[in-house]
């Protein structure tokens, strides 16, 4: 049912807002702030898993946050705060109370920061004052868009919907050993408020699922597959309003097919040199997300979040990087948008910033990077709105938001016939990379050999690998078919920070190194 008023619902935070607005005067009237900002969000979501035809959860939740960063002292520094938020306490004075001494505490630290920093300029002259990028000041409200209102869909209802899509999977075949479905529908409202005057409002509806599938054939080893679908809206994303076209029931059984097909394939052999190979949009999905998205995000290249996914061989210090430089194929063009439809939609990011294209390659030319308002800062650039936290109690971090390599003009068909001798490269698995992202290893789903421009014989188990420039440099066919699709789980930050991402590309053409099978 909908959300009544006084629910702890997203509507929750309408009254919250008048304590919202007290608790940023409040920082503006702090000695030595020369800025700060507050998000509070709140998300409510009904999930439910079932293995095997079995329910396993299901559960409604309903969570709340704040937090608050601040920049102080007379060497400016950040200093940050974040804590949950209950259902009493987002009413009234309770709330004003915990915001202020929110605000408080983030103060404190950034004044501690600041004391390091100047204790420490003459060995460090790095250590210099935050300065953050100038960005228009908004007020706005965006409303979360859906057909099929999530609060509307009883939880026994996505309970029967997991409960059917794995008991389908499951009576496919007696080979289909195990299927697994985690889904959920819902919402998010998050306030953003800052001491330069901008006060928004965002909201938006999420409906998403992870399906998980292991088949066997007689005695040979087993094959899984581990995939996601989803996106932004209510329950019609569960009947096919998404980046797949599909059903989510669709999509599983799509899914254990190829899993019970991949199940009897022989193992793909490596090769010693590069091979003709043809990528998939699903596998560039990660290939675009692993050697184009996170080297090209700021904080990352600027050696300022190097916990868990690395640097970037992009720029390897102000003076030494690849800006300006060809590191691609003229046909590669590839940008970060968060305007496209994807898991990386959103019209301000978690600073306020407008969110908008992000170049990151132009026709094989480094252009830029994915940015924050202090690092904008430090590279001379504009802010382009690439600043997220998965939800408010984080520190928000530069992430992608749709990121994907642009449509060429080939049809796919015609990039694939015209291989004489080749590899077909579908769907991708698991990634291992470089610390900087100057090499990469990405597993398939599955591998077709290609022989006169027919593809032939399937295998299981391998993938490509390659340096990064050398196979974006080698791109000499780039389809019409982009596609971008979700990526629920891009992990970064020290606490880690699970985000949701829009990755995508359109077929490619290229060289690179077969992985699978080690050769005897």
């Amino acid at each position: 049912m909908l959300a009544t008023k006084g629910a702890f619902g997203i509507e929750a935070l309408e009254v919250a807002k008048a304590s919202v607005r007290e608790a940023i005067d409040y920082a503006r009237s702090l000695k030595e702030c020369s800025y700060a900002d507050l998000r509070i969000g709140l998300v409510e979501s009904r999930f439910a898993s079932s293995e095997n035809g079995n329910p396993k959860l299901a559960k409604e939740d309903a969570h709340s946050s704040f937090g608050v960063r601040v920049i102080a002292g007379e060497v400016a520094a950040w200093g940050c705060y974040a804590q949950p938020v209950g259902r009493t306490e987002l009413k009234g004075k309770t709330l004003w109370k915990i915001l202020r001494q929110g605000v408080d505490s983030a103060y404190q630290r950034a004044l501690a920061s600041s004391q390091k920093k100047q204790a420490l300029r003459e060995l460090a002259t790095a250590l210099s004052p935050v300065r953050l990028a100038p960005v228009e000041v908004r007020k706005d409200t965006t409303n979360a868009r859906f057909e099929e209102d999530p609060r509307q869909i009883s939880i026994k209802e996505v309970l029967k919907e997991a409960i059917n899509i794995t008991r389908q999977a499951k009576s496919l075949s007696p080979e289909m050993r195990f299927a697994f479905l985690m889904m959920a529908t819902g919402l998010t409202r998050e306030l953003f408020l800052s001491t330069e005057g901008a006060e928004l409002d965002q909201a938006y509806a999420l409906s998403n699922a992870t399906f998980v599938v292991v088949a066997q054939k007689d005695n040979a080893l087993p094959e899984s597959f581990i995939d996601h679908i989803g996106a932004y809206g209510g329950w019609e994303v569960v009947k096919g309003k998404n980046a797949y076209k599909k059903s989510f029931l669709d999509f599983a059984l799509n899914t254990a097919k190829d899993t019970i097909e991949l199940a009897g394939a022989d193992f793909l052999p490596s090769t010693d040199e590069p091979v003709t190979v043809v990528t998939d949009p699903h596998f560039n999905a990660l290939l675009v997300h692993e050697i184009i998205g996170h080297p090209t995000e700021a904080d990352r290249a600027l050696k300022m979040e190097t916990a868990y996914a690395g640097r970037s061989w992009l720029l390897r210090g102000l003076n030494d990087n690849e800006l300006g430089k060809q590191i691609a194929s003229p046909l590669i063009t590839a940008f970060s948008d968060p305007s496209m439809e994807g898991y990386g939609n959103y019209k301000y990011d978690a600073e306020g910033v407008p969110a908008r294209r992000a170049m990151l390659i132009e026709k094989g030319i480094f252009k830029g990077f994915m940015n924050s308002r202090e690092t904008a800062a430090i590279l001379n650039q504009e802010p382009n709105g690439s600043m997220r936290a998965t939800e408010c109690h984080y520190v928000p971090l530069v992430r992608m938001s749709n990121t994907v390599i642009a449509a060429g003009e080939r049809n796919p068909q015609d990039i694939l016939s015209e291989v004489t001798e080749g590899y077909y490269v579908v769907n991708h698995r698991i990634p291992s990379i470089s610390e900087s992202r100057e090499n990469f290893r990405i597993s398939a789903q599955k591998v077709y050999k290609i022989e006169n421009g027919r593809l032939g014989k399937l295998y299981r188990g391998g993938g490509i690998t390659s340096d990064s420039k050398e196979f974006l440099m080698s791109i000499d066919a780039v389809g019409n078919d982009l596609t971008v699709l979700p990526i629920p789980n891009c992990g970064k930050g020290q606490p880690m920070q699970v985000m949701r991402v829009g990755n995508g590309g359109p077929t490619l053409r290229g060289k690179a190194r077969l992985t699978g099978e080690y050769k005897r």
